[in-house]
């Protein structure tokens, strides 16, 4: 029989409230019980994500001894004989089985499998054009919704700028003083946390809409084609009518837009192995890093690298990049990674927000360091899209300055970095790869042309190794490694670059016969 244990706890909540007296025991409701104390200490919006984490550990502790000092009590009674220990094991077992899914009987798929395996169906069928038109009729809510929640945040700076500079100003004056500064201040700190926090709520309100309505469409969209053979146009409430965008098409500059995205680019066909060779095609080329996970929001259609990435989503070819970053999650260059991904809906995997926070949970308790709270160069952690071009799974490998060095050799955290990112592609069936070929993203005063050089060099025979490695271990191929430069190189600098290539790949090269 269980035993509850109640217990009073004093509380002294954020923001300097008063000490709350709280019951909890054993079945005590932690989740409701802070939305309860939120509520009536009247905790700004801005601040309730932060409280409700102070308030669950405290709460969590206090419950984790309850359920120490009933533990404590049933071991004591075992060790006095006074239960019966088989009949407990059996108890035990039988719940486990029945309420536990890692143990239970697998009767049926989980609705994230049934989902994948419908849209897996549906876009290799005629639906696809209709499935995509209404993934993009989305991503146009969201973008409009993103580009008015900026405004008004920007506009709402504007106007505090304003009335800051005049009170600062009129700083000698007699009704103006210090105290009524930093009131002025905190008021435009909580004015303007809570119309970007409400703002962003009604944001990810409108994609969790999205993403219950789409998946419900592909579901329901999968019968109806199984039992009739016909397709209906959907007509979406949170979205223009599909047959006003389809009806009206416009060329989006596709084309042009690559010439200007790429401004030097060259491929090449190699051979890797000695005996059993394994062709793999290598591109050069130089863009900007953002740019390659960018869509053209210019466009009134689906672009064509979208639709590569839906084809090969549930697939074994998908596409990785590595992703440069620092030590904490989320912050410094991938902030502009995040902005992209948060211009439309994620309807297959967490949003970017959660999957970062996710991540932070899961390097807070394995860190290998215990006193380091931050990662270290050359760990890199992954998260999972479907809402970037021709970009299904990003590797974010934190780097640091010392890479601006010329002195990095092949036992270089980083280097030894992307040997596991080559080894996790391999493994997890990602067979195109781009990778930052100078392991920096913008040209600096250092990178002289013997610099980059010398990076390239090793880089390049570093990769060649880990490729001959991973191909002795099986999985996956790696058919396409795309080297990225810094879009601020020289053409002259890029010529020399990949004319060191076929020197150290071998470079599959057509005979031409002439004839006489």
């Amino acid at each position: 029989m269980e035993t509850t244990i109640a217990q009073n706890i004093c509380l002294n909540l954020p923001l300097g409230f008063t000490e709350v007296e709280v019951n909890v025991s054993n079945d005590t409701n932690i989740e409701e019980l802070i939305y309860i104390l939120i509520n009536d200490n009247k905790v700004p919006v801005y601040l309730e994500k932060e409280c409700y984490k102070e308030i669950e550990k405290h709460l969590r502790d206090h419950v984790d001894n309850n359920y120490n000092l009933v533990t404590d009590k049933i071991i004591q009674d075992a060790k006095s004989n006074t239960i019966d220990v088989e009949e407990i094991i059996k108890e035990w077992e039988k719940m486990i089985r029945e309420e536990t899914a890692e143990f239970g009987e697998k009767v049926c798929a989980s609705d994230e499998e049934l989902f994948a395996l419908a849209y897996h169906k549906l876009v290799h069928s005629p639906a696809l054009e209709t499935m995509l038109q209404l993934e993009h009729t989305y991503a146009q809510t969201i973008r409009h919704r993103v580009d008015e929640r900026d405004r008004q945040i920007k506009s709402l700076s504007d106007i505090q700028t304003d009335e800051m500079t005049k009170a600062v100003d009129r700083l000698e004056d007699e009704d103006m003083n210090e105290r009524k500064i930093n009131e002025i201040a905190a008021r435009h700190f909580e004015d303007h946390s809570f119309l970007r926090v409400q703002l962003t709520s009604e944001l990810e309100t409108l994609k969790e809409a999205q993403r219950r309505e789409y998946r419900e469409w592909i579901m329901q969209i999968l019968e109806q084609n199984q039992a009739k053979g016909s397709l209906p146009t959907p007509n979406s409430p949170l979205s223009p009518s599909l047959s006003t965008v389809m009806s009206f098409r416009e060329p989006c500059g596709f084309d042009n837009d690559l010439q200007n995205l790429y401004l030097n680019e060259e491929s090449f066909t190699i051979h890797l192995g000695s005996q059993l060779k394994q062709m793999h095609n290598i591109r050069v080329l130089t863009a900007d890093v953002i740019d390659l996970c960018s869509i053209n929001e210019t466009c009134l259609e689906p672009t064509p690298q979208l639709l590569q990435t839906s084809l090969a989503l549930y697939s074994n070819d998908l596409s990785g990049l590595v992703l440069l970053t620092d030590p904490v999650v989320g912050t410094w260059f991938t902030t502009g990674f995040s902005s992209i991904c948060q211009r439309s809906t994620e309807f297959h995997f967490p949003h970017i927000e959660d999957q970062y926070e996710a991540i932070n949970n899961v390097i807070k308790n394995h860190l290998k360091d215990g006193n380091s709270k931050l990662l270290q160069p050359g760990d890199f952690y992954i998260t999972r899209h479907s809402n970037l071009p021709e970009v299904h799974v990003v590797f974010h490998m934190v780097t640091d300055d010392r890479l601006k060095s010329a002195d990095i050799n092949s036992r270089n955290a980083v280097i030894l970095g992307l040997r596991s990112i080559l080894k996790v592609a391999c493994s997890y069936d990602i067979t195109s790869l781009t990778i930052p070929l100078l392991l920096q993203y913008e040209m600096t005063e250092e990178m002289t042309v013997a610099w980059c050089t010398k990076r390239a060099e090793l880089v390049f025979k570093c990769v060649k190794g880990f490729m001959i490695e991973m191909a002795s271990w099986g999985g996956s191929d790696l058919k396409n490694l795309q080297f990225l430069l810094p879009r601020g190189l020289s053409h002259e600098v890029f010529q020399s670059l990949t004319a060191m290539l076929p020197s150290i790949f071998k470079v599959s090269n057509p005979l031409i016969l002439k004839s006489t």
